[in-house]
């Protein structure tokens, strides 16, 4: 985004004030969801069902608009930002696939289940893309050099594709697919032990509310163990390929090294 042009005769302005994304984020993904879900978010004993029929359909109606808000911002924000990068587009399908399931009705040990797909389905994906050609976590490390010239970028893939850096790159997918695995498992032992009411119900929503609360911040730092240890390993095997100071996230000084590695070949 281009800064604003600074006239001959500044003057002295209040700075406006901008609400990091980071924020939104948690506001449309979290802080929304578990007002809708609160049974007593509008006083003792009414909440955002009882206003949509209360009853068994309100609730089902205020836990479905709880669980679709998070997936159209996500989509609005891809859109909205034009953001095509896999990254985006891998979070814009997990998102849709979060929406779908919330139409399962479901208590008690599915809905532990249910709650946790997301994740399962993601490590599966992941693991699976490891016995390929293209080892999904390598779409995160590709977003380091979406800046970068196009030689830099093709140099930056190639050296992806090397035996010794490949095999880096399949061992961290491998790791990062295990750590979100145990995130999920660890996601469903908490609601399976507090989500205990019947689907539909006030308490239902209050449940589900309160776990949302409670695991956000635990499954966040989960995931970027997950990213972190994947990292590691691919460092590990670019470092031990083409020096300790090479690395991912310097796409133009690794291509230099990879174009100058191959020029003595």
């Amino acid at each position: 985004m281009t800064a604003p042009a600074t006239p001959s005769n500044p003057r002295p302005s209040k700075g406006r004030l901008r609400i990091p994304k980071t924020v939104w984020d948690l506001i449309f993904t979290l802080l929304i969801p578990i007002l809708i879900l609160s049974p007593n978010v509008l006083g003792d004993g009414i909440g955002v069902a009882s206003v949509l029929g209360g009853g068994r359909s309100g609730n089902v109606r205020a836990y479905l608009l709880a669980a679709l808000i998070p997936v159209a911002y996500v989509l609005w924000d891809i859109l909205k930002n034009r953001n095509v990068s896999p990254v985006a587009l891998i979070g814009g399908a997990g998102a849709i696939f979060s929406g779908a399931l919330a139409f399962w009705e479901v208590s008690g040990f599915w809905y532990a289940i249910k709650d946790s797909a997301r994740m399962y389905l993601t490590a599966l994906l992941f693991l699976i893309s490891a016995g390929t050609r293209v080892p999904l976590f390598r779409v995160f490390l590709d977003a380091a050099s979406i800046g970068e010239s196009d030689a830099d970028r093709a140099a930056t893939q190639a050296v992806m594709r090397e035996p010794a850096v490949h095999r880096g790159l399949v061992a961290g997918t491998v790791a990062f697919a295990l750590v979100d695995l145990v995130g999920g498992v660890i996601n469903s032992v908490v609601n399976y032990r507090r989500v205990t009411a019947q689907f539909g119900s006030d308490a239902f929503n209050g449940q589900v509310a309160e776990v949302n609360a409670i695991m956000r911040v635990p499954g966040m730092v989960i995931s970027l163990v997950g990213v972190a240890l994947a990292v590691w390993l691919v460092q590990r095997a670019v470092k031990a390929r083409y020096g300790a100071d090479a690395s991912v996230f310097e796409p133009a000084k690794l291509a230099e090294k990879y174009r100058a590695a191959h020029a003595k070949a």
